[in-house]
């Protein structure tokens, strides 16, 4: 296994749209296995192919208090969405030290494969529901950060930006 380089905001390669995975093999079952060392290693919830500059359909979550119960989704899909939503704050490992509100549904099912290749469906409520919703949008090119406003957004980009060239300086 190994760790792999979590893109930061705003690297434009975070707005790829990832493609379907053909198949379950080897590599996507390695590339499994060190996003999932990756999540843990920078203490995160969930974690998209996208994030780690890989653009296919793969999401890693793990929202257990012991960080042993980890979910794979390849090629997910959420079929249905409830229409209760709530304001959550949401963080993000592409944009570490930012937190803030967004509105996601309260409960959702998703299709996917998992890491042997076999079909489920779940239903996800709470936490679960939350970062199902958050990672898939990073499938879909897309970051938290674009719910906020366009002013808070701004804020953020220049605080990542900042923080890029004070770690390129050290």
């Amino acid at each position: 296994m190994a760790l792999l380089p979590i893109l930061c905001f705003p690297d434009p390669k975070l707005h790829t749209v990832a493609r379907p995975v053909a198949s379950v093999d080897g590599r996507i079952r390695q590339l499994v296995a060190d996003m999932l060392e990756t999540m843990y290693d920078a203490s995160g919830i969930g974690l998209a192919a996208t994030q780690v500059d890989v653009h296919e359909r793969v999401v890693v979550i793990d929202v257990s208090e012991e960080r042993n119960a980890p979910l794979v989704l390849i090629n997910p899909e959420i079929t249905w969405y409830s229409p209760e939503k709530q304001m959550n704050e949401e963080g993000c490992l592409s944009v570490p030290g930012v937190y803030d509100g967004v509105e996601r549904a309260t409960r959702i099912k998703v299709k996917a494969m998992d890491d042997q290749g076999q079909s489920r469906e779940i239903e996800a409520e709470g936490i679960l529901a939350v970062c199902v919703q958050h990672e898939m949008d990073h499938l879909l090119g897309k970051v938290f950060v674009e719910y906020l406003s366009p002013l808070k957004r701004n804020r953020i980009k220049t605080k990542m930006l900042k923080a890029r060239r004070d770690t390129e300086r050290a």
